[in-house]
């Protein structure tokens, strides 16, 4: 069954850019009838703010070596 294609407002693209790939996903569920190609987009626009993010703490994580569990503190 082919649904009409709406425009759809671009807000749409603030849920996966403030709620990574939840949000993608979310509005994907919404927009996939009405405009299946914001849709497409609001999804992979949340995967690569996840990948990014995962970049992100990995160089973080990297650049701070002596992260210990203890924080020295004697008990």
């Amino acid at each position: 069954m082919s649904y009409p294609e709406k425009i759809r407002s671009n807000v749409w693209f603030l849920l996966p850019i403030f709620f990574g790939v939840i949000g993608g996903i979310i509005a994907f569920f919404i927009l996939r009838k009405d405009d299946p190609r914001k849709a497409k987009n609001c999804l992979y626009l949340g995967i690569a703010f996840m990948v990014f993010g995962i970049i992100l703490n990995l160089f973080i994580g990297a650049a701070i070596p002596d992260l210990d569990s203890g924080f020295n503190v004697n008990i």
